[in-house]
C-alpha cells in the first residue's frame, strides 16, 4: 500500500528538533520559522512537555468521553485563566477543520437558521461546512454546494448590515488574522462595528483563531486587539504543540444539551496533557509577550528591506509579500540557507516561528535571508 500521493514533500526526512531547530537524517540543522504550518508554539521538544506528556502516557493515555476525565476539567480552568475568558465553556476536538465545524453546527442549533457569511479570501478547513466557508472554490464539492453561504469583502461593514438586515444568517466566521489569505489583519474598527451587528441581529459570531490565536500575535487570542468577545471562538495549532487537539470556547449564552455535540478522541488524556503542559510553558516562560516583543523586532527590520513590497501581521504571525513570485527564493532559503517557511498565494512569504524565538535566532534568519535577496 502507498501513501496517497495529496501532498507535494520537499526531499527532506526531519529526525530531530529542539527548540527553533530540526535536524535532517544527514545531520543537516534547519531554522523553523514555519513551526509546521503554526502548530509548534512552545518549541520542539521543551523538557516540560515531554516529560507531561510521557507521565500521562505511562498512567492511561485515552478513554472515551463516557468517563470522568477531570484533566478536561484542569485544562479548561488554566485556558479560561490565561485567555481571558474564565466565564465561558469548553469543547475539545481534534483539528482546526472539526472545530470551526462544531461551530458553525453550535450556531445553526442556537438560533434555527442555516446561511452562512464568510469573507473573502478566507480559509476554516476541509470539511463540509468548514470547507464551505473556505474562498477557495477548487476545494468545494457538489455535497456542500447545498450549504448557503456568502462570501464578503474585507473590513466591508456596510456590505455585512446589509446582509445580515434580514436576520436570517445563522453565523459570520472571521479569521482573527486571515493567514492562506495573506497574512491580512482585520481593522479593529470593523470588528467592533461586527460585533455589534452580529448581536443586533441574533447572529452568532465566530472567531477563527486555529492559526491566529494561542498567543502567536502577540496577544493570546489576535481579537483581543479590537476588545471585542465573539460567541465562539475556535482554537487548535500551538494548543497542543504538535498533538492533535482542537476546540472550542463557547459565550454563556449556549445552553448545552446532551447529544448535540460529540467526540471519540476529543478531550482525551494524552490531548489534555499536552495541552495542559503547553499553557504552563507559555506561562513561566511569558511567550505570549515574547511573541509581542521578539516579532516587533523582526518586523522592524524586515521592513528595512527594500526588496520586500510590504511586511504584515501581528507578533510571530508575519507575512513578507513580493511583486515576484516567491517560490524561488523560498526554495533558496531552504535548501542553500536551511531556512523552514511556509508561502502564502505565489507572491507572500509566511513566517510563524515557535514563539520562543529569540532575538539572536531571528537576527540569524535576517542574516540568511539577506543572503538570499541580495545573490
Amino acid at each position: 500500500m502507498n501513501y496517497f500521493n495529496v501532498f507535494p514533500r520537499w526531499p527532506i526526512e526531519p529526525v530531530r528538533a529542539l527548540g527553533c531547530k530540526i535536524y535532517d537524517k544527514a545531520g543537516t540543522e534547519y531554522l523553523d520559522f514555519y513551526g509546521g504550518h503554526a502548530v509548534i508554539s512552545i518549541g520542539h521538544s521543551h523538557p516540560r512537555y515531554l516529560a507531561k506528556m510521557t507521565e500521562q502516557l505511562q498512567m492511561i493515555g485515552f478513554y472515551s468521553n463516557s468517563v470522568q476525565i477531570p484533566l478536561q476539567d484542569e485544562y479548561a480552568e488554566k485556558l479560561g485563566k490565561a485567555s481571558g475568558y474564565p466565564d465561558y465553556s469548553l469543547f475539545m476536538v481534534n483539528s482546526g477543520a472539526e472545530a470551526n465545524e462544531n461551530a458553525l453546527k453550535l450556531a445553526s442549533f442556537y438560533n434555527g437558521r442555516k446561511k452562512m457569511v464568510a469573507f473573502q479570501n478566507a480559509f476554516h478547513g476541509r470539511t463540509a461546512s468548514a470547507v464551505r466557508v473556505t474562498d477557495i472554490a477548487k476545494y468545494w464539492t457538489s455535497h456542500v454546494m447545498n450549504l448557503e453561504t456568502v462570501f464578503l469583502p474585507w473590513n466591508d461593514i456596510d456590505a455585512v448590515r446589509e446582509t445580515l438586515r434580514n436576520e436570517d444568517v445563522s453565523s459570520v466566521i472571521i479569521e482573527g488574522i486571515q493567514g492562506i489569505g495573506g497574512i491580512i489583519v482585520p481593522d479593529p474598527l470593523f470588528l467592533q462595528q461586527l460585533s455589534r451587528v452580529c448581536s443586533e441581529t441574533h447572529t452568532v459570531l465566530i472567531v477563527d483563531e486555529i492559526q491566529s490565536g494561542y498567543g502567536r500575535s502577540g496577544k493570546f487570542f489576535a481579537h483581543q486587539y479590537a476588545g471585542i468577545r465573539p460567541d465562539i471562538i475556535t482554537i487548535a495549532k500551538g494548543m497542543g504543540n504538535g498533538f492533535p487537539v482542537s476546540g472550542m470556547l463557547i459565550a454563556p449564552k449556549f445552553q448545552a444539551v446532551h447529544g448535540q455535540l460529540g467526540t471519540t478522541f476529543g478531550g482525551n488524556h494524552l490531548a489534555c496533557a499536552a495541552a495542559i503542559a503547553v499553557l504552563e510553558v507559555m506561562e513561566e516562560e511569558n511567550l505570549v509577550e515574547n511573541a509581542a516583543r521578539t516579532g516587533a523586532y523582526l518586523m522592524d527590520e524586515l521592513k528595512k528591506l527594500p526588496q520586500i513590497k510590504e511586511v504584515r501581521g501581528k507578533g510571530l504571525m508575519i507575512g513578507l509579500a513580493f511583486e515576484a513570485p516567491v517560490k524561488p527564493l523560498r526554495d533558496r532559503l531552504l535548501f542553500e540557507q536551511h531556512v523552514f517557511t511556509g508561502v502564502t498565494g505565489t507572491h507572500v512569504f509566511r513566517l510563524l516561528p515557535p514563539l520562543c524565538l529569540t532575538n539572536d535566532l531571528a537576527g540569524e534568519f535576517l542574516h540568511r535571508f539577506k543572503k538570499i535577496l541580495n545573490s
